[in-house]
């Protein structure tokens, strides 16, 4: 289990667990001990292989003071541990997944990125990634604060406890529930948060080892990007073509790069998209790669504010950018006429094949002939090669609607070689492009939509990544899988180079996926509604790094090919690799984790599938994410160049055959391998199935963001986003997924953040009552305690101010904004009080009836200018507001009442009305941005909203008056007390 308090410092020269022990510093490739110690035995080489025992009797650490070279390896213990202190973060609890990431320069030490690490000896072996400390001065403050604030809460609680308010015991004893439910999650919620770290890796340091020096090659491995699409109608064509162009023209080797789109919509609109964007893009790649273009998205690209021609320094730059614009105008204009083209192309078709087939009706003499003649004249969709679409029609029809097509897979564009090619290209009707010094060669695009047939589950977003997944084994095999969103486009183009640092480090073997944070634009300065949500992905996802690793969060994720398949960690397969690996060659590749988990074949097929060609992909896989093994002379750690297989139609038939409805059938696909089924959040399963198998993930921040999306800004899509993600986190906490039934291998603090992720919503129920508990001891005149004593208030000070000091260390060493901390508050209550609590019934009717529950794609936006704004004063009716507006009509009736009853009373009780007025202020001040939505410049709420928030609002006072007649009755009898003059 990980301990609560900080774990000492691990130097560089002690390596991360791997099962076996680290390579020492300074030891040559080639070494022997004069004496062995109990437990290890010699082998052929002169080497030794360590023993299991001596392994964990060493704590993890090795020695070469045996050697003849010690004294200099003590020299480079100095520096190492001086260049430990300087760099490395103070807690390394999750050290064993080592790793490399990015520092965004918010509280990190001060590393130059560019220069990498120095040498050490003279030696130029350099890592190709390191952890960045966070300064003392900024955490230990943190911590102790944490810590004293939870000493607070809880002497709060037991004074609460103890001071029963007998005159009203009952709203004494809901605030006291809710209260302990809020302390006991806030705790679970910081307690992963103590231990936060940066990263950053070193472009450079990757470049020098896999390109340098190598006639135009490049070793690194291959990485498979996946792009999903639900509907075009939901999800605008020219965001998606704007999203693979970028990741087209992503700085990465072409050959070693392939883009694989999956339509789950099967509309041909879509492929000839697609065949428009491959096409554009063999100018649009290496113009990118020509001018270091970015971002590299082209609609973001031309639509920059700032002066484009700034750091250009080519005098061909504003001829070429004249030219692109102009294509990429003729582009869109070509993309926008894709939809009547099809239908004009199809109508002229169908026409010419009804005239055809109403001749032969004429010549037919036999019903059956007739029949069939008239089935031909079903409506169908043309392809540009006169062919039928294979996939939904415009005219639905049997075996072409979208959810009955056939499985079609389609490749688009595919390089050429290995070996990068200079050419000149020239268009007609233009000015010619000189792509002489770059290679013009656009990486491999392949669209993919998966079979469907009535009666199979498709499993939405997750059955179509596992078809991808099976696809692009079969045809690619990268090693690696990118996955984006179709809006989450590319916009820093090294951010592939920087996570392949963290994978194929010496210490990235135990690495499952490497999550980059979510980043947005489209929205308002205010962010009403906490859209970026950077409190969670630069203060939460930031100190589980610490642990061991971010949550997936769904899109901006890369994951190794192997741990997806459901393999173990390479660390725990300490038996195997004892028996096999010999230490004495620190270049010696380790056995393939596979073999260990899964020897033979015919289990294989059990597991994976009866597809030969995919099963032979899973060795090469888990040969070429193999991390590089440490060089301590000066070696460059080259892999051996391992070529991409050229695609044959073989491949392609059985990529088809692996994403059909039925192959899944009878083996782990959704259960054990792949994305997991059954859950609105799959993202989450899956990453928490990895995790509790022993792996552990990276979070990178790098300093430009790597990937930007936009988002929904108006309030009725947000608060059905969070429906939909607090639906699943419920389904999470009530299903077999639950932490709380994880294995031994899970951090047992990571344990306690995956627990918060499906508690969460249960918060509501708290938050509720508690939101209406202001407004009730208003109109019952009572309140949770019987006074206003110096105590209580002194509580509530105390744990207010620790609350914002909090937030501003937060703020620190998380690098977000006074404005980001509190619309994050402030949507905690909009959505406790909308989207939670019917999430929460939701999941209970799942539980109990096995519904399945589902959701409509977000609305994703095209544009990029001033009227998308206009988005966030739509407001639309969803029953999900009524709620909230309820709270707030009742609360603002209970202050109406209390003061004007206590205007007019005789008798003066100012200390209650004054803590449920307070109370029901911090209320409203929190649902303001709700209220300032719903009268909205743009839209109207419906009437029958709050004529039924009012009903309700009414129907509460009277619940509470009724609780006590006769005093009720006496309090807001005003008759004896006021007259006319």
């Amino acid at each position: 289990m990980q301990p609560l308090s900080p774990a000492p410092v691990q130097s560089s020269e002690e390596q991360p667990e791997t099962g076996l022990p680290p390579r020492p510093v300074s030891c040559p490739p080639q070494w022997s001990q004069p004496s062995l110690p109990n437990g290890q035995s010699k082998n052929g080489n002169g080497g030794a292989t360590w023993s299991i025992m001596n392994w964990v009797m060493t704590g993890g650490k090795s020695y070469c003071g045996t050697m003849g070279n010690a004294g200099s390896y003590v020299d480079l213990l100095g520096l190492m541990k001086e260049s430990a202190r300087s760099t490395m973060g103070d807690h390394d609890a999750g050290d064993y997944h080592g790793g490399a990431g990015a520092d965004d320069g918010h509280g990190s030490g001060d590393v130059d990125e560019d220069d990498g690490p120095e040498r050490v000896d003279g030696k130029a072996w350099r890592p190709l990634s390191r952890k960045v400390k966070i300064p003392d001065d900024i955490l230990n403050p943190y911590r102790l604060l944490v810590f004293g604030r939870i000493t607070v809460l809880v002497l709060f609680l037991m004074w609460r406890i103890s001071h029963v308010n007998t005159d009203a015991v009952w709203l004494w004893a809901a605030s006291v529930g809710c209260e302990i439910w809020f302390v006991l999650t806030w705790v679970l919620e910081q307690l992963p948060n103590l231990w936060p770290i940066n990263r950053v890796a070193y472009i450079g340091v990757l470049k020098e080892r896999f390109e340098e020096n190598l006639k135009g090659r490049s070793e690194l491995p291959g990485i498979d990007v996946f792009i999903s699409t639900v509907d075009p109608e939901q999800e605008p064509l020219l965001v998606t073509a704007n999203t693979v162009l970028s990741v087209l023209a992503a700085d990465y080797p072409a050959e070693k790069l392939a883009c694989y789109l999956s339509d789950d919509s099967a509309t041909l609109v879509t492929l000839e998209t697609m065949a428009e964007t491959a096409h554009f893009a063999k100018l649009w790649v290496p113009f990118c790669r020509k001018h270091s273009i970015e971002p590299r998205s082209p609609e973001r690209y031309f639509g920059l504010t700032r002066d484009p021609y700034k750091d250009q320094v080519r005098p061909d730059y504003i001829r070429d950018r004249r030219f692109l614009k102009r294509e990429y105008d003729k582009f869109k204009v070509r993309l926008n006429a894709l939809p009547d083209l099809i239908r004009r192309r199809s109508n002229v078709l169908n026409a010419r094949e009804e005239v055809e087939a109403m001749r032969q009706f004429h010549l037919a003499d036999d019903d059956i002939q007739i029949q069939l003649l008239r089935k031909k004249l079903s409506r169908a969709t043309w392809m540009s090669n006169a062919t039928h679409w294979a996939g939904a029609w415009l005219h639905p029809s049997q075996d072409h609607t979208k959810w009955d097509h056939a499985g079609i897979v389609q490749v688009l564009s595919l390089p050429q070689g290995c070996h990068p090619q200079c050419e000149s290209h020239e268009r007609r009707n233009g000015m010619p492009i000189d792509f002489k010094e770059v290679d013009p060669q656009v990486p491999m695009l392949v669209y993919v939509s998966c079979e469907k047939r009535r009666g199979y589950d498709n499993n939405k977003k997750a059955g179509a990544m596992n078809a991808l997944l099976r696809a692009s084994a079969v045809m690619s095999n990268g090693p690696f899988v990118l996955y984006l969103d179709c809006d989450q486009y590319v916009y820093n183009s090294q951010a592939l180079r920087e996570a392949m640092c963290f994978m194929i480090d010496h210490r990235g073997e135990n690495v499952a996926f490497i999550q980059f944070p979510l980043r947005t634009e489209g929205v308002n300065i205010c962010d009403r509604y906490s859209n970026r949500n950077r409190v969670f992905f630069n203060v939460n996802m930031r100190g589980l790094d610490g642990l061991q690793g971010p949550v997936y969060a769904g899109t901006n994720c890369m994951f190794r090919r192997i741990a997806l398949y459901g393999f173990d960690p390479p660390k725990f397969n300490i038996l195997y690799q004892h028996h096999t690996v010999k230490v004495s060659r620190p270049d010696d590749e380790k056995p393939l984790l596979v073999h260990s988990n899964l020897p033979g074949k015919s289990k294989w097929l059990k597991r994976f599938g009866n597809s030969h060609l995919f099963l032979d992909s899973i060795e090469d896989a888990e040969n070429q994410a193999k991390p590089l093994p440490y060089q301590p002379e000066g070696k460059s750690g080259h892999k051996p160049v391992v070529q991409r297989e050229a695609l044959t139609q073989e491949m392609v038939r059985e990529a088809i055959g692996v994403v059909s409805c039925g192959y899944e059938e009878k083996t782990k696909w959704g259960r054990g391998v792949g994305w997991v089924y059954g859950s609105l959040t799959e993202h989450i399963v899956t990453g928490y199935k990895m995790h509790n198998r022993g792996w552990s993930s990276i979070y990178c921040i790098p300093k430009r963001d790597a990937f930007r999306c936009t988002v929904p800004i108006n309030l009725t899509i947000t608060l059905h986003k969070a429906l939909w993600w607090a639906t699943g986190s419920v389904e999470i906490f009530l299903g077999p997924n639950n932490a709380i039934f994880a294995g031994p291998r899970l951090n047992f603090l990571q344990r306690i953040a995956y627990l918060n992720i499906g508690i969460y919503p249960f918060t509501s129920i708290f938050l509720i009552v508690y939101c209406f508990i202001p407004a009730i001891s208003i109109f019952t005149d009572q309140f949770i305690v019987k006074s206003l004593s110096v105590i209580f208030l002194a509580y509530l000070l105390g744990i207010s101010v620790s609350l914002s000091i909090l937030g501003a260390m937060e703020m620190r060493w998380s690098g977000i904004t006074l404005d980001d901390w509190w619309r994050n508050q402030q949507f905690w209550m909009i959505g406790g009080t909308s989207a939670h609590i019917i999430a929460i019934l939701r999941g209970i009717v799942k539980l109990i009836t096995g519904t399945d529950i589902s959701f409509a794609p977000a609305l994703k936006s095209g544009q990029n200018n001033e009227e998308e704004l206009a988005d966030l004063y739509v407001v639309k009716w969803t029953f999900l507001m009524v709620l909230p507006i309820t709270i707030m009509m009742t609360n603002v009736v209970a202050i109406t009442v209390g003061i004007t009853r206590e205007i007019f009373r005789e008798k003066h009780s100012w200390g209650k009305l004054i803590g449920g007025v307070c109370f029901s202020i911090w209320v409203l001040v929190h649902l303001f941005p709700f209220a300032k939505d719903l009268v909205g410049r743009r839209g109207k709420t419906p009437t029958i909203v709050f004529i039924w928030s009012g009903l309700i609002a009414i129907t509460i006072a009277l619940l509470t008056l009724s609780i006590n007649p006769s005093s009720a009755a006496a309090r807001l009898d005003f008759s004896g007390s006021f007259s006319f003059p």
